[in-house]
């Protein structure tokens, strides 16, 4: 399912508020450009991710991150690019309560839900819980996912260059790069 022009407006308004609330100003342009992820699985408020970045280049990457109450950036991993190693990325969350999911020991029952109907799709469960002020660094080629919890989350992502077109994704139903439908 593509996302449609209606559906993204709104989304970058609920973002813009969001990242206001949290005390991060945006320009005008970085409100107009706000990424809206639903990674073609049609249920962005489940399954998508919000995204402002504020600088990529040949060495480095930061992007603001959102995440709606309960909304969940699906599994997967950053590979090996043009010789590199892959990103790596630091996750600080700024607010809100955001589970993140990473290769290694199951730490137990998860506190995150997997998205019904995607069981099949989330193989990592090992859990970090990230508060305001607490951060992860997530090594290259790391399966990762992870989950806002109830009131929604911020998050600063410092990383290696990203490029999101190589991210590799353990549902194969899942299209990284957006599709817009230009019907309201």
């Amino acid at each position: 399912m593509d996302l449609k022009r209606s559906e993204i407006v709104a989304a970058r308004k609920r973002t813009a508020d969001i990242l206001d609330r949290a005390g991060i100003a945006l320009t005008p342009y970085e409100r107009e450009t706000i990424e809206i992820a639903d990674f073609g699985l049609g249920d962005l408020q489940r399954q998508g991710l919000e995204i402002v970045t504020c600088i990529n280049t040949d060495r480095y990457c930061a992007k603001e991150l959102v995440l709606f109450p309960g909304q969940t950036c699906p599994e997967h991993l950053h590979p090996p690019v043009d010789g590199g190693l892959g990103k790596m990325e630091t996750f600080r969350c700024r607010s809100g309560l955001v589970y993140l999911y990473v290769e290694g020991e199951n730490s137990g029952i998860i506190q995150a839900e997997v998205p019904p109907g995607s069981e099949d799709y989330y193989t990592v469960f090992r859990e970090i819980e990230l508060r305001p002020g607490q951060q992860y660094t997530i090594p290259p080629g790391t399966k990762h996912w992870f989950q806002a919890g109830e009131r929604g989350a911020v998050v600063s992502e410092f990383s290696s260059t990203s490029r999101d077109e190589y991210d590799l994704f353990t549902d194969p139903n899942v299209r990284r790069i957006p599709i817009v439908d230009e019907a309201i």
